[in-house]
């Protein structure tokens, strides 16, 4: 059975429910988006979550940021960052190229989440120069996307909930 994932923001404006299979907090991502927006460490962890599950008390506040390319052109993502709109925490993560899928922040569950055995550090080409990850022996480390997705890492590892 799914673990059942609760969350909520700062000031108790927002709480949020949902069903996860894959719920260890192992992946740190150090893209600019995410340590702005959510990561106060330099970094932020994103959990996977079955969307239909999700169940929401309060108002969330939806963020898309600018992409830019080497052009110097930008677009708006498509992801929707949702934070509450009274204290601006950072809750989760939602993108229409994963409908099925959400992502909230670990730093935004309110109860136990399991132990990662190792950690994957993501998007490290982007961290900032102030930032010293702490990587353990066994952590993988890509400038850009891992080579596993959130699933395949739980299930490769045999953490996946059915």
């Amino acid at each position: 059975m799914p673990l059942k994932l609760s969350g909520s923001c700062h000031c108790g404006g927002v709480r949020f429910s949902a069903s996860s299979h894959a719920p260890v907090p192992f992946m740190r991502c150090y893209c600019s988006i995410c340590r702005k927006t959510a990561g106060g460490g330099g970094y932020a962890i994103n959990l996977h979550a079955q969307k239909r599950t999700l169940e929401v008390v309060g108002t969330t506040t939806v963020f898309r940021a600018a992409l830019g390319n080497v052009d110097g052109n930008c677009r708006i993502s498509e992801a929707e960052r949702h934070f509450c709109g009274a204290c601006a925490s950072a809750l989760w993560v939602f993108s229409p190229d994963y409908p099925d899928l959400f992502h909230p922040f670990a730093s935004a569950i309110d109860g136990e989440l399991p132990r990662p055995p190792s950690l994957v550090h993501m998007m490290l080409g982007s961290k900032a120069p102030w930032v010293e990850p702490d990587f353990g022996p066994d952590d993988q480390r890509f400038d850009e996307y891992p080579d596993e997705t959130l699933e395949e890492w739980h299930r490769t590892r045999g953490l996946w909930i059915d």
